[in-house]
């Protein structure tokens, strides 16, 4: 039985103000939840929607050196074994024999220990620490209940086929990688691109987590914008550097993330994984402490090679300009969506102490990613205000999501629209009438200017 996991305390704020205000719901709700599933709500969906958008842009449309992919989720399960999948992809896993939680053994000794220090143990060495030790479980408290730590293969095993009997066991991805290096040589004929080029993809992946924690920080179906970028041998480490950076500056450049929250770790040997030659995670920090953003992996030739191997097809790229043959080296930088959303939320969170003594819950999300770009206001619901608010409302959507908000004291308005995330609240009141102008408050500052409606289109794309 899977222990149902305690929402950490540091977290609750951040949870509650998404299910308020239509970011995140629990999944399955109606019939009592499934464990670690979530629905993206009006808001949320837009907020995702403008971060995969703006990594697209950024990451594709404004670099020649990338191109774009859609694999599919479903692949031959050679794939996965040429991967190395079916027979590395595990994690540790303990039982307590008390209460039958599961839980993912080095995971529970860094709770234990500290922030790093399973990096590297063995199965017998993570054994002897917790038998040393005596750890209570956490979900009974019961001591000296757990059962040896063993790997746990993290794939989602469904069939594929009209019938039972001839149905082929297959996986859902844990990656999109793979989808990648299948089509590396269809990309290269197709498209003519040449080495260095990378291919870029958005799309699901399934793990099946033993801990799945920390709302949507880890969880079992999630969301990857992920790239391979192919370089010749001798090159990768130029090229890695590069990555690292690029990434790291739109975070901050573009997505708006503050700098004192991320920071860059390079991977202990014992920690990177068989492929890799070099690894480097962009660190984001949560309210629950630092964790994993962004990875920026080296891979080497090994997908590729194996590829060759397993499938007799030669991934070998052509160099015309230096006559040469060889199989490209590969940097990987991976993003999750889900954890860029909980971190841009994390990021532009504040509790505001007001003069008057109220605190305000705001979130200061950059105009680039906030999911309503400006909220338009009617001051009373009488004497062609609200005509003359859905007029100006008509024309400002051409920019992006506007909403539309005649409900409640314009106080409460505002107060919405901050939990919201709204850059720009827009008051149409009695002088609109006379002069043509309107209030426009700033969410970040709430100071407040007069704006003439033949120009405010302008003005509001202008910070947006």
């Amino acid at each position: 039985m899977e222990k149902k996991e305690s929402l950490d305390s540091s977290l609750k704020e951040i949870v509650s103000v998404c299910k308020r205000r239509g970011f995140v719901y629990p999944g399955s709700e109606i019939y009592g939840g499934l464990s670690n599933t979530f629905d993206y709500g009006p808001y949320g969906v837009e907020l995702l929607q403008n971060l995969k958008q703006l990594w697209w842009k950024y990451f594709v449309h404004l670099r020649e050196d990338v191109v774009g992919l859609d694999s599919s989720i479903l692949l031959n399960p050679k794939v996965w074994e040429a991967s190395g999948h079916v027979s590395n992809f595990n994690d540790p896993l303990i039982d307590c024999k008390n209460c039958k939680t599961r839980i993912r053994a080095d995971k529970f000794l860094e709770d234990q220990k500290g922030e790093g220090f399973a990096n590297g143990l063995t199965l017998e060495k993570m054994n002897l620490v917790i038998k040393e030790n005596n750890f209570a479980c956490p979900s009974c408290g019961q001591r000296g209940t757990f059962t040896e730590a063993r790997d746990f293969n993290l794939m989602f095993k469904t069939s594929h086929g009209a019938s039972a009997e001839d149905a082929l066991d297959i996986y859902l991805r844990p990656e999109t990688a793979q989808g990648i290096f299948l089509n590396f040589k269809n990309v290269v004929s197709t498209t003519r691109r040449k080495i260095p080029f990378g291919i870029a993809q958005i799309g699901k992946s399934f793990r099946n987590e033993i801990m799945a924690r920390q709302f949507v920080f880890r969880t079992r179906e999630f969301e990857q914008m992920e790239m391979e970028f192919f370089c010749e041998p001798g090159t990768q480490k130029e090229w890695f550097k590069h990555w690292v950076d690029y990434c790291m500056n739109w975070l901050t450049t573009q997505v708006g993330i503050k700098k004192e929250n991320l920071r860059v770790r390079e991977h202990e040997k014992e920690e990177l994984s068989f492929y890799s030659e070099g690894t480097s995670d962009i660190e984001f920090k949560y309210n629950f402490g630092w964790g994993e953003l962004w990875g920026i992996a080296s891979r080497t030739d090994y997908d590729l090679n194996q590829h060759q191997k397993f499938s007799g097809e030669d991934l070998k790229y052509q160099d015309q300009v230096n006559n040469k043959k060889y199989v490209p080296f590969v940097v990987e930088p991976a993003l999750g969506v889900n954890r860029l959303f909980l971190a841009v939320v994390a990021d532009a969170y504040e509790e505001e102490k007001l003069p008057d003594g109220e605190t305000r819950t705001v979130l200061r999300f950059s105009p680039k990613i906030a999911p309503v770009k400006a909220a338009v206001f009617p001051l009373m619901k009488k004497d062609g205000l609200p005509e003359k608010s859905r007029e100006i409302f008509a024309d400002l959507a051409k920019l992006g999501n506007i909403e539309y908000d005649d409900g409640g004291a314009i106080g409460k308005r505002y107060r919405r629209q901050d939990e919201i995330g709204t850059p720009y609240c827009i008051t149409v009141d009695y002088d609109t009438l006379k002069d043509n102008t309107v209030t426009v408050r700033e969410r970040d500052s709430m100071s407040q200017e007069r704006i003439p409606v033949s120009g405010l289109r302008t003005w509001l794309f202008e910070r947006l």
